[in-house]
């Protein structure tokens, strides 16, 4: 079925890059927003716009009778949900396509699945990924977690089920400190997400952040579009990612690609999807799957050439992939520089009045954006105002255009992270690649000595 209008369920950079799309496609945008949001470039830009409700988000992006009855007023025959929000609410898929809406994204059974992260760990060794060794299941118990602690080696970590963000989750360094911990880990996980269970996995000690692109066509087809790194984080949070890593070769790219692949075309995915993995003295263990859209899918578009969105699309109006695995060519190198509102080393939050706003050019430079000078960023919302996505034939090559686009871009009347990014790139070890998940928070420190 040929979609003729979509309704965005979602605000800000995704928001536009999800109309930019569609526009590109021939297909009508709905923007919906909340009050804070009506000055917003994605809601000037759609065909139509829908207010959902005032600003906190569960009373506007969260609102599902709401989106479905702008949906339903606006006339649209599918809905995007982008990332975050709704976008891997099973419960929020069945209704769109309960009301005769096409859902831009997984099946909802899939989406329920890899929502619950014990489940997903289950799915994911059925079919044929590689695990982090842990409980089977949810533990049930101090005396059973004692004993799995003992049988897989101290350290451990102790995650909640549901959720994620860092949240519910504790390194459990010895035995005389786990029942305090897993207590204090149960209790967060309730606090933060409405479920204490909690589950427990090997400690890697400085693992990197590795996760594969794939796209399903529902129907028993998968491919996958190669590896993008994540590690350099901050509290469990990506700031910046590259693609591809610099430390996985074409062999394993290979390898694992056609491993997750073929996991996918089992499963009977359908849409876009990202399995992510830790990946220590050169083996990957699955951590989770993300069922949507990735905010740093940009790099991934980079060196494939595919437009992950305008795939979404044509695959939820039932067209098989564009792409063969063998048609998939990987060139050169991206780097993608989330830009947040935020004080660039105490990470305190930075909304208000966008005073200028000059966004970088120039030849394989992109800016995802919904800023403008006169802008007010809301403080209701994610801090991220920007992704910087750079593309060079090379590493060293991306990593000297990086630095010139940092250097035009203007952003003035909010503080945000652009001079952490300059810094970073002044580093050595971040210049030549040697970085993992717990590398940004020591080299912050290190800073700040």
């Amino acid at each position: 079925m040929a979609i003729q209008k979509v309704l965005i369920a979602n605000r800000g950079e995704i928001a536009l890059r999800i109309h930019r799309a569609c526009h590109e496609m021939g297909i009508e945008t709905v923007a919906v927003h909340s009050t804070a949001d009506a000055d917003a470039m994605h809601v000037r830009l759609a065909d139509h716009a829908v207010c959902i409700g005032p600003p906190p988000a569960g009373e506007s992006y969260l609102n599902i009778p709401n989106i479905i009855a702008a949906a339903e007023i606006s006339g649209a025959d599918a809905i995007h949900p982008g990332y975050g929000f709704l976008s891997e609410n099973a419960q929020f898929a069945e209704i769109v396509e309960a009301h005769d809406l096409i859902f831009i994204g997984p099946k909802p059974e899939h989406i329920r699945i890899m929502g619950d992260k014990i489940e997903a760990k289950t799915t994911a060794a059925k079919l044929g990924l590689p695990l982090v060794p842990g409980s089977p299941g949810p533990l049930t118990s101090v005396e059973e977690a004692k004993r799995i602690a003992a049988e897989i080696g101290y350290p451990v970590l102790i995650k909640a089920a549901s959720g994620g963000g860092g949240r519910g989750m504790k390194v459990v360094p010895e035995e005389s400190q786990l029942e305090t911990l897993m207590q204090q880990a149960g209790s967060e996980a309730k606090a933060a997400f409405g479920d204490a269970t909690v589950y427990m996995e090997k400690y890697l000690s400085d693992p990197r952040h590795i996760e594969f692109q794939i796209f399903g066509d529902g129907n028993g087809n998968a491919i996958h579009l190669g590896e993008r790194d994540c590690s350099l984080q901050r509290r469990h949070q990506k700031v910046l990612e590259e693609a591809p890593s610099p430390v996985i070769s074409a062999a394993q790219r290979a390898d694992m690609g056609g491993i997750v692949a073929k996991a996918m075309a089992d499963m009977g995915y359908r849409g876009a999807g990202t399995i992510e993995f830790l990946y220590e003295d050169e083996r990957f263990y699955f951590i989770e799957m993300n069922t949507r859209l990735q905010v740093e899918h940009p790099v991934t578009e980079a060196i494939t050439g595919l437009d992950l969105v305008r795939e979404q699309i044509r695959i939820a109006e039932g067209h098989p992939l564009t792409l063969r695995q063998e048609d998939v060519e990987f060139r050169g190198h991206a780097i993608e520089c989330r830009i947040n509102a935020e004080h660039p080393r105490t990470f305190a939050p930075s909304p208000g009045l966008v005073k200028g706003y000059h966004a970088p050019g120039g030849m394989n430079v992109r800016v995802d954006s919904g800023l403008y000078a006169g802008y007010r960023v809301p403080p209701y919302y994610d801090s991220m105002i920007a992704k910087l996505i750079v593309w060079g034939h090379t590493r060293e090559g991306a990593l000297k255009r990086l630095r010139r686009a940092l250097e035009e871009f203007v952003i003035d009347g909010v503080t945000t992270t652009i001079p952490l990014h300059k810094a970073l790139l002044d580093d050595p070890e971040f210049q030549q690649g040697e970085y993992t998940i717990k590398w940004l928070e020591q080299w912050l420190a290190s800073q700040d000595a």
